[in-house]
């Protein structure tokens, strides 16, 4: 007479590895060392200096502050977009909240241009086509 094959987990109750070796190998986290990031000063350092390395160890102490003026960001305007705000033959690109002329695009009338900064191809282009460029 065959008999029914009994399932793989009911057949390990009463184990107390239920298929997982030895006892504490499918509880909490005793046999890994705790969880996560447990033990990584003591008994885990060597995978940290693996995965993770930067998280141990490092400079401590104080740092002196740098003394530093207030840095202006530039905030820029190509040629092409100057000769569009020109409304006469003088133009201050600080009225716009602009401080630095760029290059791009061609002047087509003589401006006569006032900024803080100018590239140097802006400086070019402008004095070609008949216009100064006066730093502020």
């Amino acid at each position: 007479m065959t008999t029914r094959k009994r399932k793989k987990s009911v057949k390990e109750r009463g184990y107390k590895s239920h298929g997982y070796g030895a006892k504490p190998l499918h509880r909490g986290s005793g046999s890994k060392g705790g969880k996560g990031h447990a033990g990584v000063f003591k008994h885990k350092k060597s995978w940290i200096f693996k995965y993770e390395p930067g998280l141990i160890g490092g400079k401590k102490g104080f740092s002196s502050k740098k003394k530093r003026g207030i840095v202006q960001p530039i905030k820029a305007i190509n040629l092409r977009d100057l000769a569009k705000l020109a409304k006469s033959s003088e133009i201050n690109v600080s009225d716009f909240g602009y401080n630095k002329v760029l290059a791009a695009g061609n002047l087509t009338k003589s401006l006569t241009v006032k900024a803080k900064f100018f590239s140097a191809g802006a400086q070019e282009k402008i004095e070609k086509a008949g216009g100064k460029a006066v730093k502020e």
